[in-house]
């Protein structure tokens, strides 16, 4: 279990220094692909990412019912298009998991 967690630890390093800022514009082509999965801000983005790429089912399945993970609509795309809005990344192929950007 120990080395369960170290390497759950490792992962979730590599997707931190992965994240980036991205411009609704440089996301565009994603969401074109249908590839970019909102993650709600009461969510951890890294924390979700590591969730996807070890093919977490159960943390997965409880955000998408729960909203705070979901395949970016329509909605979505007018409302970051509008506020030429800038999303935090993070690639887990071949999703791209995005989260707004809120200054403090």
């Amino acid at each position: 279990m120990s080395g369960d967690n170290e390497g759950r630890e490792e992962l979730r390093a590599r997707l931190n220094g992965e994240t980036a800022r991205l411009s609704w514009s440089e996301l565009q082509p994603h969401f074109a692909s249908g590839a970019v999965v909102r993650v709600a801000a009461t969510m951890d983005l890294v924390e979700a990412a590591v969730a996807m790429a070890r093919d977490d089912t159960r943390t997965i399945a409880a955000a998408l019912e729960s909203g705070d993970m979901a395949r970016a609509g329509t909605a979505d795309a007018e409302r970051w298009t509008r506020g030429e809005s800038t999303l935090w990344a993070v690639v887990v192929a071949p999703w791209v998991l995005v989260q707004e950007v809120t200054e403090h």
